[in-house]
């Protein structure tokens, strides 16, 4: 597909990094599956400008003036918002997506062409404006709204842009409240607003 590709660990012989493929999971991270209060970071991505391609990292910083360190939408402009300053996607959402449509031409896409910033397992992202999420010790981020799949989808493949309509499975909007360093494996929480 020509987008940058995870490096190391985080892909397999051909340079992939097949949908069934557990990313790392922190020492620490003792997640229940469908636990749903807590979940891991298991992607970070950016992009350095708009339609650019998805750069996969392990780590990054992110700042309350500039959400994703690299990422073209972060940057809080004057007057504005920043209501979609870093986003967010459920792993297991995007697999019901992709469930929805036929696996012969699901099989090559991976969770970066979705284009969100952060791909969380384990956790159910709250579909309600105002909830935070913290991500390790420092970042808190706050939902602003959810995150409509757009045409984009649909070109990368027929009927996805509808497979990831119901119930937020585009994920959510968020604006930067707090900064700090994250990486794979940081714990996720929903923490009270």
């Amino acid at each position: 597909m020509g987008l940058l590709q995870p490096h190391g660990r985080h892909r397999d012989r051909d340079g992939a990094v097949p949908l069934s493929h557990r990313l790392p999971v922190h020492a620490a991270a003792s997640v229940a599956p469908g636990a749903g209060t807590a979940g891991v970071l298991a992607g970070i991505a950016r992009h350095a400008r708009p339609k650019a391609l998805m750069e996969v990292i392990d780590s990054v910083d992110i700042s309350v003036e500039g959400g994703v360190a690299g990422d073209a939408r972060g940057l809080v402009k004057p007057g504005g918002r920043g209501r979609r300053q870093v986003t967010a996607m459920a792993r297991e959402d995007w697999e019901r997506a992709l469930a929805e449509l036929d696996p012969a031409l699901t099989r090559d896409l991976l969770w970066q062409d979705r284009r969100a910033n952060l791909l969380v397992q384990g956790l159910v992202l709250p579909q309600v404006a105002g909830a935070r999420l913290r991500i390790g010790a420092e970042v808190v981020l706050a939902i602003t709204m959810e995150c409509d799949p757009c045409q984009r989808m649909d070109a990368l493949r027929p009927g996805l842009r509808q497979a990831l309509t119901p119930d937020w499975r585009g994920g959510v909007c968020t604006r930067v409240l707090a900064g700090g360093r994250i990486a794979l494996g940081d714990i996720i929480r929903i923490e009270e607003a």
